[in-house]
């Protein structure tokens, strides 16, 4: 009948068709008791759940396909007459795989899939990027976060024991905190406003001393917007004896810990490429070759604020997992310095392609003055006798090994004022003028030394910028992304919820990019607008 009905076929036919019922119940099987009645197919929900996302349904809608349309119940392995399951199911399910740690079976068993059907293998190439997500909250400057954060504690409270909050507030408090906290209602000046502010954190600590205080409700401790306000008020205020102060400038927490919302915890402010955002940051990983199918293989969601930096070596690990490393790993020059390139080499056996910093140096110039300034590749290094000679014969005085603040290992090197001032080439090499060293430099380690210096010749060359092309075809799988599942704003709160959506955008995306293959739909260019086109004919 299915067949009848779509005799050309459709997305759900050939993924049957192709990888066949996708996933099996036994994979979820931990995360359901062995007793009480029988559950909805965990299975089914799973690719329920992967489907929901490749079409941009909700719970009801997803569970109202599964009643009404028979390529679905094809795919699932169901009868025509099936009623299907309530929507509720599908919510209940990812609660159940975030409580037992199976999120990532959802991508892994699509890739196991693909692996067994002959369009997925280890080595070759893959490209790396990430995008912002959006957190499902307002974005608020402090003081409406701080207002906001005290009235969402007053809002459980309130709900919770009426009678226990009642004789703590007064009718100023509703006026203060009885609607949602806007910046337009603060009131006007920049002393008023601090008062305010000083007003809720007097307000905040009555709220949290008196909590501290009730024997005969420890629980209320527990309430999570209770525990919100406790860490909000820890990061923007301090007390001096009874006086409550604001927090400013470096007497703040830094950005990574502190708290943007009330209302998701895990959220932060980030900024990439001059644009901020409130929210989590996801790092998408997938194939390149050309006349091979194009499979998202990694997943990793972060703080707004992380560097992508730091996940180079984390996306490394979790691909050697999935027995997917690349033999070449493409990506920008976030995700690159010279111990990355070495670890992955070492460790992974992976070509690190990405660009690195280039080697400046700024000296003050007079005016005209357009000779190069010298860099680094100037000096010669010995690192045996732990010297550096200039490009005059000057050598160095000082060999320093130190660290820097996050641990990284570096030395510094000095040369004498005697030997920088009188030399011709002072302009072009330092503008230092006070103290007994004039020029320095900061090498890392031998090895990394090396490795950032042929890195830094090679992607002068245009067979090197060649190879590197290929990374921007991963900006046309963010936006596949973006479009079809929504990826770049999370409908959940928290970020373990938020990496199970994006693990089903990928997941889904893997399908959908399954389905073109099969049908031999080959994956469109990149769009350019009618002006853009006018432009480039002209």
């Amino acid at each position: 009948m299915v067949r009848a009905a779509f005799p050309k076929g459709t997305l759900a036919v050939r993924v049957r068709e192709v990888l066949g019922p996708v996933f099996e119940d036994e994979a979820f099987a931990a995360a359901f008791p062995r007793r009480g009645r029988p559950a909805v197919s965990p299975g089914a929900l799973a690719l329920v759940s992967v489907l929901q996302y490749a079409e941009g349904l909700s719970d009801r809608q997803a569970a109202d396909q599964v009643r009404a349309r028979m390529d679905w119940k094809f795919l699932l392995g169901l009868h025509l007459d099936d009623p299907g399951f309530d929507f509720t199911v599908l919510g209940d399910f990812r609660s159940r795989l975030l409580a037992h740690g199976l999120e990532e079976q959802l991508l892994d068993t699509v890739l196991e899939r693909l692996s067994q059907a002959g369009l997925l293998r280890a080595g070759g190439r893959q490209r790396t990027d990430s995008t912002h997500v959006l957190a499902s909250v307002r974005s608020l400057n402090r003081m409406e976060f701080v207002g906001e954060t005290l009235r969402a504690a007053l809002e459980a409270l309130a709900a919770a024991v009426p009678d226990w909050l009642a004789p703590l507030i007064d009718a100023s408090w509703a006026e203060r905190y009885g609607a949602k906290i806007d910046s337009y209602r603060f009131p006007k000046g920049e002393n008023v406003r601090q008062e305010w502010a000083e007003q809720v954190g007097r307000d905040g600590f009555t709220i949290l001393e008196a909590v501290g205080h009730s024997t005969g409700l420890p629980w209320l401790r527990e309430v999570p917007a209770v525990k919100t306000l406790r860490h909000a008020w820890e990061q923007q205020y301090h007390r001096d004896g009874q006086e409550v102060c604001w927090r400013e400038g470096k007497d703040l927490p830094p950005g990574r810990k502190r708290l943007a919302s009330p209302y998701d915890p895990d959220a932060r402010y980030g900024v990439k490429r001059g644009s901020g955002w409130t929210g989590f940051k996801t790092h998408l990983t997938e194939t390149c070759e050309p006349d091979a199918l194009h499979v998202i293989t990694n997943v990793e969601t972060t703080s707004a604020n992380v560097d992508d930096a730091e996940m180079t070596q984390v996306i490394h690990q979790h691909l050697g997992k999935r027995q997917l490393l690349p033999d070449e790993h493409i990506v920008d020059a976030g995700y690159v310095t010279a111990a990355h390139i070495l670890t992955a080499r070492d460790d992974h056996n992976i070509t690190l392609l990405g660009p690195v910093g280039a080697d400046t140096h700024h000296t003050k110039r007079g005016d005209g003055d357009q000779s190069p300034d010298l860099t680094q590749a100037a000096f010669h290094v010995d690192w045996d006798a732990k010297q550096v000679t200039c490009p005059v014969g000057a050598v160095s005085v000082t060999w320093s090994d130190q660290r820097k603040p996050s641990g990284t290992p570096i030395t510094r090197v000095h040369f004498t004022r005697e030997d920088c001032d009188p030399c011709p080439l002072r302009s072009r090499c330092t503008k230092a003028t006070n103290g007994k060293y004039g020029r320095s430099l900061t090498l890392l380690p031998r090895d990394q030394q090396e490795v950032l210096a042929q890195q830094r010749a090679e992607q002068r060359t245009e067979e090197w910028k060649a190879r590197y092309d290929i990374r921007a075809g991963v900006e046309g799988t963010i936006s596949q992304a973006a479009r079809r599942t929504r990826l770049r704003r999370t409908p959940y709160h928290g970020q373990p919820k938020t990496h199970l959506a994006n693990l089903l955008s990928a997941a889904a995306i893997n399908l959908i990019r399954l389905d073109a293959w099969t049908t031999g739909l080959q994956p469109g260019g990149t769009h350019t607008s009618h002006l853009a086109r006018l432009a480039l004919a002209a």
